[in-house]
């Protein structure tokens, strides 16, 4: 298909009398959107709180063991010197 063709193709398209859409449509697609973006709102908000949990979680997990510091040794060092 050459780029004429398409060209009248497009125009055919675009004299043709519009299509008739139901009269509803617009406020079920209004309604839909409104309740995608309240779903993503809610997600973005419980995601952002499990993620506040989980370094919450973190700092006390980090500061009751404290795992920079290095445990104490369990036996004596050999005695080599008398």
């Amino acid at each position: 298909m050459s780029l004429r063709d398409r060209e009248a193709a497009v125009r055919r398209m675009l004299e043709r009398e519009p299509v008739r859409v139901p009269p509803d449509l617009y406020a079920d697609a209004v309604r839909r959107g409104g309740r995608m973006l309240r779903r993503r709102t809610a997600a973005r908000h419980v995601m952002w709180v499990v993620l506040l949990a989980a370094v919450v979680a973190f700092l006390v997990w980090a500061s009751t063991t404290r795992p920079w510091v290095e445990p104490p040794s369990r036996t004596t060092p050999p005695l080599t010197v008398w």
